[in-house]
């Protein structure tokens, strides 16, 4: 019985040929075509030669014999990275933008950005998968334990003026972070040096036999609330993009770590009462609003993330509001 699936909002703009691709990329393209030509392929009962540009509310009919395109099976990339097609429609879920020039998700925590040895799954190589006719490139980072907005271009033009975009801070990023402690005062401007999540005050103090040379790192920060004397809820502005920079700025300068740390907040505990209420291991650090000027058109665009569904719970339960 064949399929009928709505365009989506992300999918708006997309020619059928590479939506199909996307969604079946074993298919060869000749038997597309000849699936349009015999009817078979339709948009909003009409028929189609392939070219057409789909717009959100469309709804594309997909013949039963492309289920043979559609199997679970786990995807091996040359790295050693395995992923499912279900893995891969998560991933085409949390895609909130979406056009000829850039992509851009809703990062789940836990998932890696970037490939590499033991990873088995991850951004970039999923992403790839899902649009095999793009040349897909990051352009900047997330943690994984970090969930929230990630940009990834689709050509290598595109990618050549992100990535500058993102290097000379002519993008805006802001992070959400719940942390375990009071912080004083209640905005400020943390300026220091890192090295191996170590902070100075200056690079004259770094002496760890290396010959490393400390990384300047500045973040904005303004606390929101604070909830019975135990948590913050925090906006972060990083002017630079240091490895782990809001984790360590919020343990070591702040002396309040993020809730879900167990890298940089193992030393200190929750209350009992809000233990019960954290009931997750996942790191409350999330990558909120983002803006930058696209590529092509030039326009600024901003971005803003659903809270996830772990930390839903616990904003609701403090009453926490949510920054503009």
């Amino acid at each position: 019985m064949a399929e009928l699936i709505e365009i989506s909002k992300v999918e708006d703009g997309t020619r059928l040929l590479r939506w199909f691709l996307r969604r079946f990329p074993a298919m060869p393209q000749r038997e597309f075509y000849k699936l349009c030509r015999g009817g078979q392929i339709r948009v909003n009962s009409s028929r189609s030669r392939g070219q057409e540009i789909l717009r959100a509310g469309d709804v594309v009919r997909i013949p039963p014999t492309l289920n043979s395109y559609k199997k679970n099976e786990i995807k091996k990339t040359e790295n050693g990275e395995k992923f499912s097609l279900a893995d891969l429609e998560v991933l085409r879920k949390a895609i909130i933008h979406n056009d000829e020039d850039i992509v851009v998700f809703n990062k789940p925590a836990g998932l890696a950005v970037q490939g590499g040895t033991g990873i088995r799954k991850s951004v970039d190589k999923m992403a790839a998968a899902l649009f095999p006719y793009d040349k897909i490139s990051l352009v900047h980072r997330l943690d994984k334990e970090t969930s929230g907005l990630l940009v990834v271009a689709k050509n290598q033009r595109a990618a050549q003026i992100l990535a500058d975009e993102f290097q000379n801070k002519k993008a805006h990023k802001e992070y959400l972070a719940l942390l375990n402690g009071t912080v004083k005062p209640l905005s400020g401007v943390i300026d220091n040096y890192m090295i191996k999540g170590r902070v100075f005050d200056s690079p004259s103090r770094v002496n760890d036999g290396t010959g490393q040379r400390p990384q300047r790192a500045i973040t904005e920060y303004k606390v929101l609330t604070q909830a019975g004397g135990h948590l913050s809820w925090v906006l972060f502005f990083p002017k630079t993009g240091r490895t782990h920079q809001l984790r360590i700025h919020s343990a070591l300068s702040l002396h309040a770590p993020i809730v879900g740390d167990t890298l940089y907040g193992t030393n200190k505990k929750l209350d009992d009462m809000l233990r019960s209420v954290v009931a997750t291991n996942n790191l409350f650090l999330l990558a909120y609003k983002l803006t930058l000027q696209h590529p092509s058109t030039g326009k600024m665009l901003t971005f803003k993330a659903e809270i996830p569904e772990f930390m839903k719970p616990v904003i609701d339960f403090l009453e926490f509001k949510l920054p503009q």
